[in-house]
Parts: structure tokens; sequence; C-alpha cells
């Protein structure tokens, strides 16, 4: 069985601040994660995708950030339990709390801070009949390495956000990029409209609204699409990938079964420090919900940061947080 001080559930960005910020206030955190490694969406789904809303970072890779938050939270040597699903909690008569993972593992804390983003989440699929067969044999729901398409026929279909700033990234990688959306108005950022825009218009990659992918052909490897445009009707055009970028849809799993607050899919807490209606039980970043909530990497830490001195309270009630700046400690004075 292990013992800590906050069991955080999500080794994604915040989960991995709030190792740094528990640090400074000597609370030990011990980490559980579905995935084999930290880092959450930023390693699992885009590490080679630049970041640009951290501060003093004018653009940073998603990779990198998990690589820079590991390396800033090892003076604190975090436990980490990962492939392994947080599944069940238990009060114990210590009033601390007993949490096991899919596979078994025990771990006890007086704290435990859900961290964990989307939660479960799965690729949402176009309606292809056949897609399934084509998965990993050409068709992608995640761009994990830019350089599989390098000098390769692509099409990428969606609207927003995500769609396309790949279309921009890999207009400079593969030899032939196609965008197809159903719609002629798009939901990403105007400034990443703009830029696709002006990429069709210069040639270097091919933009259809107004249309869909409906259609999958191949001999074990796909090689064609078939696009179906409102007005032109369908057409078959050659490719080495076809990449369905139309987000994520996200799943509590079995934290949905602990008793806490949750509007839409997502944990209600208290904005004073991020408390859910369970005390002693903490939901930070994408996976909480408040009004005026903004599902931003930024607004994560500063959950986190707020959190921790929370729990300090919680663990230590006759305790006074010693509030500390690291200008005049460093970190090394906090381990």
């Amino acid at each position: 069985m292990i013992e800590t001080d906050i069991i955080i559930v999500g080794a994604g960005p915040c989960g991995l601040f709030t190792v740094f910020e528990a640090g400074l206030l000597k609370l030990k955190c011990h980490l559980v994660d579905s995935l084999p490694q930290p880092g959450g969406q930023l390693t699992e789904i885009y590490p080679k995708k630049p970041i640009y809303d951290i501060p003093g970072f004018p653009d940073i890779l998603a990779g990198d950030l998990v690589d820079n938050l590991m390396k800033q939270i090892e003076p604190f040597k975090p436990g980490f339990t990962l492939g392994e699903r947080a599944e069940t909690i238990k009060k114990l008569e210590d009033e601390r709390f007993l949490l096991t993972t899919s596979k078994g593992t025990e771990i006890v804390a007086p704290v435990i801070a859900i961290a964990g983003g989307l939660g479960c989440f799965e690729p949402r699929k176009p309606p292809i009949s056949n897609i399934v067969d084509f998965e990993d044999k050409g068709v992608e729901y995640i761009i994990k390495e830019p350089e599989l398409y390098r000098d390769k026929k692509i099409v990428i279909a969606g609207g927003g956000d995500s769609a396309l700033d790949w279309t921009i990234f890999l207009s400079e990688v593969a030899a032939e990029v196609t965008m197809v959306h159903r719609r002629k108005s798009f939901r990403g950022a105007l400034d990443s409209v703009e830029k696709v825009e002006a990429l069709a218009a210069a040639g270097k990659i091919k933009l259809l609204t107004e249309s869909q992918v409906v259609g999958l052909n191949g001999n074990g490897k796909l090689n064609e699409v078939t696009i179906k445009h409102k007005v032109d009707g369908e057409f078959s055009q050659p490719v080495d990938h076809f990449i369905p970028l139309f987000g994520l849809s996200p799943k509590l799993g079995p934290i949905a079964d602990w008793g806490l607050n949750i509007s839409r899919s997502a944990i209600e807490v208290n904005t004073f420090d991020y408390s859910t209606n369970i005390p002693g039980i903490y939901a930070i970043g994408d996976v909480n919900t408040y009004p005026g909530k903004l599902k931003l990497i930024l607004c994560g830490f500063h959950e986190g940061t707020l959190m921790v001195q929370s729990a300090f309270k919680h663990i230590y009630p006759d305790k006074k947080v010693q509030f500390k700046y690291t200008t005049v400690n460093g970190v090394n004075g906090f381990e």
C-alpha cells in the first residue's frame, strides 16, 4: 500500500505543476494516470504541436512543456502509478481516502486532487461504414508524429482549431494537403482561418468547404477517399492518410460514481479553493466546472496553486501555512 499526502488523479500538465506547488509546502504527491506516460493529452495527442499561451514562452511544443514540468518537479520526488485507471475510493476510519486502481494498486492519502483533464476520452469518428478497417492503416484520429506525413498525400477533415492548426503545420511537411469541412464557416480562431484561406489561395493546400468524406477505399491500406460536395456531388481522390479531427468525446469514467456533484460531465467546485462537495477532494483543470470557467492550461496552474494551500490546511488544521517566495528561497530550500 502506498501512502502519501495528496493523490493526484491525472498526470497531465495541471497535475504535474500541482506537484511543484505542493512540494513548496513540503507535501508529497503520488500521481495516477491511465496513460502509460506523464503528460496527459499533451503527450498522447499532440506532443509536436506548439502551444502559445504559456507565460514566458512565445511558443513551446507540447512535449517540451511536459519535459520541463517533469524537470521542475524532480526535486520533490513524486510517485507515479501509470497505465492504471483510478477506479474506487473509500473513506477510512482515520478520515483518509483509500484509492484503488484498475490493477488493484492501493494508495492512501488525506487529500485527493482530480486533475483528469477531459477524463477518459475517445475520438469522435465520422459515420463511414468501413472506417474501422483502415484504422492505423491510413486513418489516424490523433497526430502524434508529424514526420509520418512527410511527402505524403493527406486529407484532413474538420473545422475546429485542431484541424486548422494541423492543416497549417502539415502544409510544410506533406506533399499534398486537402482540408475538407462540411460548412462554409469555421469554428476555430480567426487568425488560423485566415492562414488556411491564404494557403488555399496560394495553391499550397486544397480547401473544400460544404464537403464531407463519405467513403474509404484500399486493399489492406487506404489509398483513396470519396468526397461528397454539396453542389458538385461525389468524386474520388488518391490519398495516403485520412485524418478526421472532430474532437474528443469525454467521459469521466469511474470518477462519475464517486458521489461528486457533476454538471455536463464536469465536476462542480468552489472557486475559493477548487474543493468539491466531498471534503478533502478537489478538482482542477479541464475536469472541473464553475461560472466563468476557461479550459486553459494557464487556468489549471492557477487552480492547482490555490488548491494546495487549502489541502495543507485540510491535512494540518492546527498549522499555519508559511507562504514563501521562490525568488527568496529558491527551490532547494523547500525540499
